[in-house]
């Protein structure tokens, strides 16, 4: 009977083992993280669901784990100079590109003189500001070439920073920018070289298999990648849509099993009952992007006005109802402080729970605008993404017109099209959103310097920029932290942007769906990703 039982046990173990094996290397899921992306090229997006796209296709140095540690990615090891400037990468021997080319340091040191090129007009180029030289460049008095990279040889690269940075191995792993892109594939195919599968070489876990545009993009496992053997999900199509109800409806269905779409509010309850919704704290701020240039918003009274008469609390509770935290900042709650967190260390400059004063507030800064009651006030316009932000939008227009008697025509469109209006400072305001490269005080509020590709608004303030370089060039972190919060300070004081709530994620999912790697940094991972039969 031992022996039956012995034999039956190994049998039942080999059969579940085969089973599983079968079911991963046949395994292909639908996953829906928008609409289509206005670039997946590393060094130009700036738009954090098309980096989930590019983190599947390409990779840094450095790289995130299933744990959201940074492990060795390209570099297989490297070392630090005692002073913690200067980074020699060991780039591996086995790493290639999708179309089996060797991936070098040459690559790397092209990709990032790239990135700071102005002819590549990349938004995130004052990202690399952490590299020497790089804010000289970004200004227009240094040669992009002088960039401090290079490529020793071709398996080693070194970087040399322009101050320490504690964040810099999990920058360089989050940040598409520093990933490499092949020289010989952009100089051939220019802008176009992203769009077909026979030049959208990565050096990736996965490769593109096809794409069809506004419909979708199918990835398959890189079979030229290292760890290729590591790689669940053997297919990911990445379908293209921006409706949540659609979404929805795919994934009752069958036809999707992940969307990143925000659920519409009414229906939020229901998927989460049926055990469709899947939570993820982010490191990131929706807010109100203000254009300081137009005549509506250039005195910062009305501004303040505006921001007060928002009730957050309504807007959390009653609308996205998703677990957000209303904001009283512009750094969210998850970002590391001195000691504890950024936000604990410091104050929220908007007293979230105290709206009828904030009123009454907003009320008198309208009137010393010289706009009592909204009179002569003009009406202005809101620019808002389809889904939940059209609601968040009417709570806010219903807000302005009750408490400051203020009009706001509120304009739905796709956020690629907005993003260009944005980028042209033709408009009024529109919803933004931003979500953190790597956990510092520094991902958020460098966003908002004056020469920042990401900066739209038109603030341009002296003092704020110094603060932040302040935080930038010091290796003392008491002395960044101060410098950053005096920074913020000065941002809530001028308010070009209006905060609203700090991010919190639910994302709709096949509960047969396993193995998402959620990133609070919004790089989330499908390729451990798999049904669950």
């Amino acid at each position: 009977m031992k022996k039956i039982l012995v034999i039956l046990s190994v049998i039942l173990l080999f059969v579940f083992s085969c089973s599983k094996t079968d079911n991963n290397e046949e395994s292909s899921i639908s996953i829906n993280l928008g609409p289509e992306p206005k670039t997946i090229d590393p060094t130009l997006n700036s738009l954090n669901m098309a980096s989930c796209y590019i983190h599947h296709a390409f990779e840094g140095l450095t790289k995130i784990d299933s744990n959201n540690n940074v492990k060795p990615g390209m570099a297989e090891s490297w070392n630090i100079s005692d002073d913690g400037l200067t980074y020699t990468f060991n780039i591996r021997r086995n790493a290639k590109w999708s179309d089996g080319k060797p991936v070098t340091a040459k690559d790397f040191e092209y990709s990032w003189k790239r990135a700071v090129d102005p002819n590549t007009a990349a938004e995130y180029s004052y990202m690399m500001e952490v590299v020497k030289n790089a804010k000289e460049i970004n200004s227009g008095t240094m040669d992009y070439n002088n960039l401090a990279v290079k490529a020793v040889n071709d398996y080693t690269f070194q970087v040399e920073l322009a101050n320490p940075a504690a964040y810099f191995l999990e920058f360089i792993a989050s940040t598409g920018v520093f990933f490499p892109v092949r020289k010989d594939i952009v100089e051939k195919y220019g802008d176009e070289w992203t769009l077909k599968p026979e030049t959208y070489i990565g050096n990736g876990s996965y490769k593109m298999k096809e794409r069809v545009p506004d419909e979708k993009i199918v990835f398959e496992i890189n079979t030229n990648y290292y760890d290729k053997k590591e790689q669940t999900s053997k297919e990911i199509n990445f379908v293209l849509m921006s409706d949540p109800n659609t979404a929805i409806a795919g994934i009752r269905g069958g036809t999707i099993d992940f969307s990143a779409l925000e659920p519409p509010s009414a229906e939020i309850e229901t998927l989460k009952n049926d055990g469709y919704i899947v939570g993820n704290n982010a490191i990131g701020t929706y807010y109100i992007e203000l254009n300081i240039t137009n005549k509506a918003f250039e005195d910062k009274r009305v501004r303040q006005a505006l921001s007060l008469a928002i009730d957050r609390n309504y807007i959390v509770s009653n609308v996205t109802k998703g677990g957000q935290v209303p904001a009283g900042a512009f750094v969210p709650t998850e970002v590391r402080g001195l000691e504890t967190t950024f936000r604990k260390e410091n104050k929220e400059y908007i007293d979230v729970n105290n709206y009828e004063a904030n009123v009454q507030k907003a009320k008198a800064l309208m009137a010393e605008a010289g706009y009592p009651d909204g009179q002569n006030y003009p009406v202005i316009e809101l620019k808002v993404s389809p889904g939940i932000y059209v609601l968040v939008g009417e709570a806010i227009q219903q807000m302005w017109k009750e408490n400051l008697n203020v009009n706001v025509s509120l304009v739905q469109e796709e956020f690629p099209i907005t993003l260009q209006s944005l980028l042209e400072k033709d408009y009024q305001m529109a919803r933004m959103g931003w979500t953190g490269d790597y956990n510092d005080p520094m991902t958020m509020l460098d966003v908002m310097l004056s020469y920042s590709g990401v900066n739209h608004t038109g603030f341009n303030n002296e003092n704020y920029d110094s603060l932040i370089l302040t935080a930038k060039e010091s290796a003392d972190n008491t002395v960044r932290m101060k410098s950053m919060a005096e920074a913020e300070n000065i941002l809530m004081e001028e308010m070009p942007i209006i905060p609203l709530y700090y991010r919190a994620d639910s994302f709709i999912k096949n509960p047969k769906l396993k193995g998402v790697v959620l990133n609070p940094l919004g790089r989330h991972k499908f390729n451990y990703a798999y049904i669950e039969e």
